[in-house]
């Protein structure tokens, strides 16, 4: 009897259930066809359209060309650009600067002229797709060099190596005549040289033409080097009384000049010796075309 009990209990638990689910399932669907138009009837799905590739731009290696101007402490500068990738600009350029002018130095008067030329090529590397960038290159071809004539009147002072002589006045019965000479600083002892500079700017920018590039670093064009000579007569006195060839040979004063001579030239190789790493900071503007059409992926 208990057993029979048992045995009805369930199957009206399980009946119950059933009924339950049915009921909910078509309360849904009520709900469902009520609220959506057409529902109660098979879904189908809308056909979507297919999304559009992704495409960035993508220019051939050597499709783009720029041309710039700028100035620096190398000079006035040229420069021409390709492109390589996104990441990398191959850039060569060439500078060019003169400058005349006249100074006193150790009671020396010398007119002076200023020559840079030099030439060089340079792979622009943007890491971050902006304008930031880092360039290494090579400084292949450096001219780079101050020159001086000096002329120091008879009977004017002047010293070398922190000794006191006195050009001589001209007499054609010695042979005496004033001291002149010449003087040379080349910037390249190291050719060609390693270049290294960042700086900000796309010469090659992905829209537009016109760009203000700017870069700052140096090029490792190693320690200057200085020459000097002088020629004439010099005296050890004002009064002239001590006075003789500076480039004999065998007269003791005179070697006594060539030997500061050469201790004063080493003194302004030393003054000059931090531009072995020549300054670099360069601005200008470029202007950038296609060359053909630009690849798209």
């Amino acid at each position: 009897m208990k057993t029979r009990k048992f045995l009805i209990a369930i199957v009206l638990l399980v009946t119950s259930s059933t009924l339950f689910s049915q009921s909910s399932t078509s309360l849904v669907s009520y709900l469902d066809s009520e609220a959506i138009p057409g529902a109660g009837h098979a879904a189908v799905a809308p056909e979507q359209a297919p999304a559009p590739a992704i495409t960035s731009w993508s220019p051939r290696p050597f499709s783009r060309l720029a041309f710039g101007v700028g100035f620096s402490p190398l000079g006035v500068q040229m420069a021409l650009t390709t492109n390589l990738n996104q990441h990398f600009n191959l850039r060569s350029t060439g500078n060019l600067f003169s400058y005349s002018s006249s100074f006193t130095t150790n009671g020396i008067p010398a007119n002076a002229k200023l020559n840079l030329k030099s030439a060089g090529t340079a792979v622009d590397i943007y890491p971050f797709h902006k304008g930031f960038r880092i360039s290494p290159g090579l400084l292949f071809y450096n001219s780079n060099q101050a020159t001086a004539d000096a002329s120091i009147p008879g009977g004017t002072s002047f010293t070398l190596n922190n000794h006191t002589y006195y050009s001589a006045n001209a007499n054609p019965a010695t042979g005496a005549r004033p001291v002149d000479g010449t003087g040379q600083m080349s910037l390249h002892t190291t050719n060609p040289a390693f270049t290294v500079t960042t700086g900000w700017g796309n010469t090659l920018p992905r829209t537009g033409h016109w760009s203000f590039p700017f870069e700052v670093g140096v090029a490792f064009t190693g320690a200057p080097s200085v020459k000097a000579n002088l020629n004439g007569w010099a005296c050890y006195d004002n009064a002239q009384t001590l006075c003789t060839d500076i480039n004999s040979k065998t007269d003791p004063i005179a070697l006594e000049i060539q030997s500061n001579l050469q201790a004063q030239v080493a003194k302004w190789t030393h003054d000059v010796e931090p531009l072995k790493t020549y300054p670099i900071a360069s601005f200008g503007v470029a202007y950038s075309f296609r060359l053909g059409s630009a690849a798209r992926r």
